[in-house]
């Protein structure tokens, strides 16, 4: 079953700092979506989070073919067949270290809420 593959500014962010871009493109988009689209095909797509990760009601997991410890965060609208990307991770024990180890992420969620003033 294919699916449209749309990709949030917040995942296109997330990939362009950690993993760049193979093609040379300014915009990392079309290629996040050749990802998606090909791991979707191929069916590396799960409703279990990777390990470490908050598991989000209706979020879908798609891992990438080339980059196996990469899964992409994505939102499913099963009945208009499209999946949004709403963010990525870096799974931990994969083939290659995160590029951006956990420590700096578990410490953005230790940070004490901000308030407005």
């Amino acid at each position: 079953m294919a699916v449209l593959v749309a990709v949030t500014d917040h995942a296109a962010e997330r990939f362009r700092q950690r993993v760049g871009g193979r093609s040379g493109e300014v915009d990392p988009r079309p290629e996040i979506v050749r990802r998606v689209s090909r791991a979707w095909d191929a069916g590396r797509v799960s409703d279990v989070p990777p390990d470490g990760a908050s598991a989000a009601r209706g979020s879908v997991y798609v891992r990438d073919l080339l980059d196996r410890s990469l899964v992409f965060v994505c939102r499913m609208d099963r009945a208009g067949q499209e999946l949004v990307v709403v963010t990525l991770w870096e799974e931990e024990g994969g083939p290659a270290a995160p590029r951006v180890p956990r420590r700096f992420t578990d410490a953005l969620r230790e940070r004490p809420p901000r308030w407005p003033g």
